[in-house]
């Protein structure tokens, strides 16, 4: 069985010995958080200076700007948020290079592959998961969402591990021993199976930056622009990962998935016209108050006070726009390359609903594969880090019951079952 966990002191943190430690040391830290900063930061740590097409600047500017006026950071959120687009620009500068000595790399195909579109915290992560255990397909581990590039000339590590592995390595770790509940909620160990959004961050594009940190300017930008060519981008970067492996059996069709897909359907089929799109189905109540425990027990670190106030006013509105969008759009992908995928059916049976998105995507589930993905739910039982239990009420004011009325238009729409707790 696994342990339960409750977290009583959400709004109100009691801090443990690291905790405060840590946060003492955050009195001293000045941390400078501004374009020509990250740049240059950036140049040193690769030795290139070509960034390529420079409209990511406008985008970089308005996140450095949103989050510089943000009086509620501590200076560890800013230097996380820092670290965070110094990570993005280095990673820019990497790409930019190794197209130009390839250009080759842009005739790589990104065909049919798997992808996952659903709510944040609906058994999407669990799903890509379970896929990329069968090694027919390729995934995205997220220490190679992080740095899909390596440094020119950086060696491995005397025991052979890549240094962007051990980066990605100690960042957990060091999570785990900060906010150690994380694990329970979102695991983020370097093997772990990312969204490749990530791949969209050297772009200086996607939703992702509002999961960061509180970001409602940002949002309204990304409402208002055509993401085309940011996804493009993406794809971009999945031939330059396809390409890096192209003397090794490593499989190239690819599963991916990601949260945002469902307010960018038309965009993710125009730039992936050929793929099966599995598009999964959760009570958004339960996604809204998981999703605010989450962000609210990880703001005990990066801000000053925990505002679950602010939280749940955000993210109801973000998941509400999110689920109109697959609303309006859901009708627009074809019969054949498309499935959707009931949050309880899937709990009830993966291994069967797994098999249901193969034949769609003309994906024989082999004895093989079949193994190979049992083996995978053997060895993650749901809870295995401990399961989380919440309060939405108590912790954040608001009833299910409340909170469940403004999503009618989507328990109609879809075969979605509401939850009780």
């Amino acid at each position: 069985m696994s342990k339960e966990i409750r977290i009583n002191d959400l709004a109100d943190p009691v801090y443990s010995d690291l905790q405060k430690s840590i946060l003492e040391f955050d009195e001293a830290l000045q941390v400078e958080l501004s374009r020509e900063s990250i740049l240059a930061e950036a140049r040193e740590k690769t030795g290139l200076d070509d960034f390529g097409e420079e409209g990511f600047l406008e985008r970089l500017d308005l996140l450095v700007d949103e989050w510089n006026s943000d009086s509620g950071l501590r200076q560890i959120g800013r230097m996380s948020l820092r670290n965070k687009l110094v990570q993005h620009a280095r990673s820019r500068l990497l790409i930019h290079d190794l197209l130009k000595k390839h250009p080759e790399i842009h005739d790589i195909k990104i065909e049919k592959p798997i992808i996952v579109a659903g709510l944040p915290r609906s058994g999407t992560t669990h799903l890509l998961n379970l896929m990329a255990s069968d090694e027919r397909l390729r995934a995205l581990p997220l220490w190679e969402s992080y740095e899909p590039v390596p440094v020119p000339g950086e060696e491995l590590l005397p025991d052979g591990t890549d240094p962007r592995y051990q980066r990605c390595s100690d960042t957990w770790e060091m999570m785990r021993q900060t906010t150690p509940y994380l694990a329970a909620m979102h695991p983020m160990n370097p093997d772990h199976i990312h969204e490749e959004l990530e791949l969209m961050g050297p772009d200086f594009a996607s939703y992702n930056y509002e999961w960061l940190s509180h970001s409602p300017r940002w949002r309204d930008h990304y409402y208002s622009t055509d993401q085309a060519p940011h996804y493009e981008y993406m794809k971009t970067v999945l031939k330059i990962l396809t390409w890096q492996q192209r003397d090794t059996d490593r499989p190239t069709r690819w599963v991916l998935k990601c949260p945002q897909h469902l307010e960018q359907l038309p965009v993710l089929l125009k730039v992936f016209p050929d793929a099966t799109i599995a598009v999964t189905h959760r009570d958004p109540v339960s996604v809204i108050q998981s999703t605010v425990t989450m962000l609210a027990y990880g703001h005990r670190m990066s801000r000053k006070s925990v505002n679950t106030g602010s939280l749940i006013d955000y993210w109801p509105d973000r998941i509400e726009h999110l689920l109109k969008a697959c609303a309006a759009d859901r009708g627009k992908l074809p019969e054949d390359q498309s499935i959707d995928v009931p949050f309880h059916e899937f709990m009830a049976d993966d291994l069967a609903m797994v098999e249901q998105i193969y034949a769609k995507a003309g994906l024989e589930m082999t004895t093989e594969a079949r193994k190979q993905l049992q083996d995978y739910i053997d060895a993650h039982p749901r809870g295995k880090e401990g399961q989380v239990i919440y309060d939405l009420e108590g912790d954040f004011g608001v009833s299910r019951e409340t909170l469940s009325q403004r999503f009618s238009f989507y328990y109609e729409q879809f075969p979605v079952k509401q939850e009780s707790k």
